[in-house]
C-alpha cells in the first residue's frame, strides 16, 4: 500500500493540459492512418507509386505476413489506448486487452527489425524504444497484479507514449522527404534517423510533463500541509 502523500503525487489528477491531449489525438489519428494505408498498399499495390515511397512499399511487401502480424495488433492497441488514457468506461476490458496487444506488438517489432529499411540506425532505435515499451508495459502489469493502481497507470501511460512515437516519426519523415533534394539523403539513410527523432520526442515530452505534474502536486501537498 502506498503512503498517502506518494499516492496523491502519482494520482492522474489534475488532467493533462490541452496541448498534451491534442498531441495524443494527433498521434492516434496518424498511427491509424499509417496502418490503414499499409494494409491497403499490401492488399492493392499501386502499379505506379510515387518514387519517394515505391522503395518503402516494396520493402514492406517483401515480408507482408510479418508486417500484418505487427501492424494489426498495433492498430488494436492504438484504438484501445484512448479508453485507457481517458477512462471512457468503468469496465475492465480495455486494460485486459491492451497488455496482450502490447506484448504481441513489441515482440513482432523485434522481428520486423530484421528487415529494417534504415539499417542499423533504425534497428538500434527499435531495440532501444521497443525494450523501453515492453519494460514499461511489464512494470505496469506487475503493479496491476499487486493492486498498485497509481503506479500501474503511470507505467501504462508511459508505454503508450513510447509506442505512439511511431506516429511522430511520420511528420519527421515528411520533413526529410521534402528536403531530400537539398540534403541528398535517401529514405534508407534518413529512415532510421526519423525513428530516433520521433520516438525520442514522444518519450522526452511525456517524461517532462510527468515530472512537471509531480512537482506541482508535491508543491500543492506542501502548501496544504502548512495551511
Amino acid at each position: 500500500m502506498l503512503p498517502q502523500s506518494q499516492s496523491e503525487r502519482l494520482a492522474p489528477n489534475p488532467p493533462a493540459p490541452l496541448w498534451l491531449r491534442t498531441g495524443f489525438w494527433i498521434c492516434i489519428v496518424i498511427a491509424v492512418a499509417v496502418v490503414i494505408r499499409r494494409i491497403a498498399t499490401l492488399a492493392f499495390p499501386s502499379p505506379n507509386p510515387p518514387p519517394q515511397v515505391a522503395g518503402l512499399d516494396d520493402a514492406f511487401a517483401s515480408h507482408a505476413a510479418l508486417t500484418l502480424a505487427h501492424i494489426l495488433p498495433a492498430l488494436a492497441f492504438v484504438l484501445v489506448a484512448p479508453f485507457v488514457v481517458f477512462r471512457r468506461t468503468q469496465r475492465p476490458w480495455p486494460e485486459r486487452l491492451i497488455y496482450p496487444l502490447g506484448l504481441i506488438t513489441g515482440i513482432s517489432a523485434y522481428a520486423m527489425s530484421a528487415y529494417a529499411v534504415g539499417g542499423w540506425t533504425e534497428r538500434s532505435a527499435v531495440f532501444f524504444f521497443d525494450t523501453l515499451f515492453l519494460v514499461s508495459l511489464g512494470l505496469s502489469y506487475r503493479h496491476r497484479a499487486r493492486g498498485q493502481s497509481d503506479l500501474q497507470r503511470r507505467w501504462l501511460l508511459r508505454s503508450i507514449a513510447v509506442l505512439l512515437g511511431i506516429a511522430t516519426t511520420r511528420p519527421v519523415m515528411g520533413v526529410f522527404f521534402a528536403t531530400s533534394r537539398i540534403s541528398h539523403l535517401t529514405f534508407h539513410q534518413f529512415f532510421g534517423i526519423a525513428f530516433w527523432v520521433g520516438f525520442s520526442l514522444n518519450t522526452l515530452i511525456f517524461e517532462l510533463w510527468l515530472r512537471s505534474r509531480d512537482h506541482r502536486l508535491h508543491a500543492r501537498e506542501i502548501a496544504q500541509s502548512h495551511a
